[in-house]
């Protein structure tokens, strides 16, 4: 069969997505590319492996089943094939990471940086989605390590836990709540909510007001960090989030201040997940080990905005 991996992967991606489309934004590549992979398949086969139907996306013929069930055979194969010779060489031809979407604009940049000075020249991928997508690419072998937060369901595969990432306050300086030290739960639901919108993290955030009578009144939401800081600095509300920009990250305007939060209230934890385990390559272990220092370094007063209570646990993980 004339099929490569690469497009047997595509047509995977639509089988699982239900339409090129979805499928072309998932994989970041144009929807000529992945017809042209169901065509090459179907060729081969000699028969049709998708039933097209206008306005009600693709789904799988019987023999589509059998093909798509032997490609996911094929992939999972692959996958173990690159874990098996991994460790023979330092670098990989590309490194591939899945990051939670703030973190590709917050620190994964710096730390990349760092493993490239210390390994030398890589070509390098970072795929940045929400908690579910980061499991389905990890998963489908589409990145090497996830880099994310322990929010949801736990990772099949290996983890590295790195540190905890207490939430905090982000208000506008024209708030009243901006003159104090430290703000409480029950202060930030006096105020509209701008809301992280993203998959299990948008739950995990409205959980921190359970202690309260009442849900706070959601102001906006957006799935996108930058657009939270530009709300709040417009006055739509205040936000709660974990991470403030670090390393070489942009930094907040002057219209914006972030502030601890008070309460007890749970953190989760930075992970790097794998689906290597003991058998790490020697490229992943040195990138897991340049990310937990990137942190180490910079230590929980400068990684958080928390408490001197709260910075004395970040590292307990």
């Amino acid at each position: 069969m004339d099929l490569s991996v690469r497009q047997l992967r595509y047509v995977s991606e639509v089988a699982k997505l239900g339409s090129m489309q979805a499928a072309s934004r998932s994989l970041r590549i144009s929807q000529s590319s992945i017809l042209a992979a169901i065509e090459l398949a179907e060729a081969e086969m000699g028969a049709r492996i998708f039933e097209r139907r206008p306005s009600r996306g693709m789904s799988l013929t019987p023999a589509g089943e059998q093909f798509i069930s032997a490609a996911r055979s094929m992939l999972s194969a692959e996958a173990e094939f690159k874990r098996t010779i991994g460790s023979l060489g330092l670098n990989p031809p590309a490194i591939r990471i899945g990051c939670f979407n703030p973190f590709g604009t917050l620190f994964i940049p710096d730390t990349l940086r760092r493993y490239i000075e210390r390994c030398g020249p890589a070509e390098v991928s970072v795929l940045e989605g929400d908690q579910v997508q980061l499991r389905e690419w990890l998963a489908s072998g589409l990145v090497d390590v996830v880099v994310t937060y322990d929010i949801g369901p736990h990772f099949k595969e290996n983890t590295t836990r790195v540190c905890k990432m207490p939430a905090h306050a982000l208000l506008s300086r024209s708030d009243p709540l901006a003159n104090q030290s430290v703000v409480s739960i029950a202060e930030l639901a006096t105020r509209p909510l701008v809301l992280l919108d993203l998959p299990q993290t948008a739950p995990y955030l409205l959980t921190l007001f359970d202690v309260l009578a009442a849900q706070p009144k959601i102001g906006l939401r957006t799935r996108n960090y930058d657009t939270i800081r530009t709300s709040v600095a417009c006055g739509f509300g205040a936000s709660v989030l974990n991470m403030p920009p670090l390393g070489h990250a942009c930094p907040d305007g002057a219209a914006l201040i972030r502030l601890p939060i008070s309460d007890d209230l749970p953190a989760p934890t930075v992970v790097i997940a794998d689906v290597y385990g003991s058998n790490k390559p020697e490229y992943v272990r040195l990138l897991i080990e340049v990310i937990c220092g990137f942190f180490r370094d910079l230590g929980p007063r400068n990684f958080a905005i928390a408490t001197p209570k709260q910075e004395l646990t970040l590292f307990d993980v």
